[in-house]
């Protein structure tokens, strides 16, 4: 079943405002609910925009949490978006779930993100936070913008190019997902953690970042066209103000420490062969 914002027009979706709350008997009965709906964070981020993306994540979530929560027979597992926005700017610094936020506009949205699925916990639901990095896909997000300039020889890497970029292939994203509902066989199992790894936060992220110069490398090379353009970091900052900072020249280099100890086998690990894969 598909929450949609327009009127329904199949048989399999159901109509909500993600500012509201919907019916309690709405979410009732389903073994799971996944909420991945969120305002892209790209773009000059003016004040509006930046309570769209407050709001799109926030609110909507702590809306539906509530719905959750009322619910007569509510779902067994909640999977709701995050980012790795939750670190911030960190440099080298490798990044695991139990490591703290970072500071800015973006971790700041993720923690209150997080936050407002708690409700849904303390009903002993269990919560999942995923915490997307940089989704590969040809029909959206970062690499779809990307492949244009890059076919014309116009691409380039961003600033210094030495910023982590933690990415996953849309195929890992999807593999992942299931792997998590799947794992609830997987409790009580030996695990270096002393937590159920597949509860809470959940870095969805390939298990090899790579810094922004290694990016634009390998998707020209998957292209086979020169990249001819680098971004000054300050031109950057120009065009995109606060975002440029915290999105395209931020560092957050991310493992995926819980889906590895939980035995998740990425199809594409390496930067190289997912480009190839979504490039042909």
């Amino acid at each position: 079943m598909r929450l949609v914002r327009r009127l329904p027009e199949k048989a399999h979706e159901i109509q909500w405002d993600p500012l509201r709350e919907i019916p309690p008997e709405t979410v009732s009965g389903f073994d799971v609910v996944v909420h991945l709906s969120g305002e892209s964070v790209a773009g000059r981020w003016t004040a509006a925009k930046k309570q769209q993306i407050r709001d799109s994540r926030i609110v909507n979530t702590q809306n539906l949490t509530r719905t959750l929560t009322r619910a007569e027979n509510p779902p067994q597992t909640f999977l709701c978006a995050s980012a790795v926005g939750y670190y911030g700017n960190r440099g080298e610094e490798i990044l695991i779930e139990q490591g703290p936020a970072g500071a800015g506009f973006l971790p700041e949205v993720c923690r209150e993100w997080e936050a407002a699925t708690a409700p849904a916990s303390s009903a002993r639901i269990r919560v999942v936070n995923l915490r997307f990095g940089i989704v590969l896909s040809p029909r959206g997000g970062a690499l779809k913008q990307m492949l244009l300039p890059f076919r014309l020889g116009l691409g380039g890497r961003i600033g210094n190019g030495r910023q982590w970029w933690s990415w996953i292939h849309i195929d890992d994203v999807v593999g992942a997902i299931l792997h998590i509902l799947d794992s609830e066989k997987l409790v009580g199992r030996p695990t270096s953690s002393p937590v159920d790894p597949l509860s809470g936060p959940v870095n969805l992220v390939s298990p090899n970042p790579v810094t922004n110069a290694e990016f634009t490398r390998e998707l020209s090379s998957a292209l086979k066209r020169p990249a001819l353009l680098p971004i000054p970091a300050f031109a950057a900052k120009l065009a995109f103000g606060e975002f440029a900072n915290e999105g395209l020249l931020a560092s957050a280099r991310v493992a995926p420490k819980k889906l590895i100890e939980s035995g998740f086998e990425f199809r594409f690990p390496e930067l190289g062969s997912a480009l190839a894969d979504l490039t042909t």
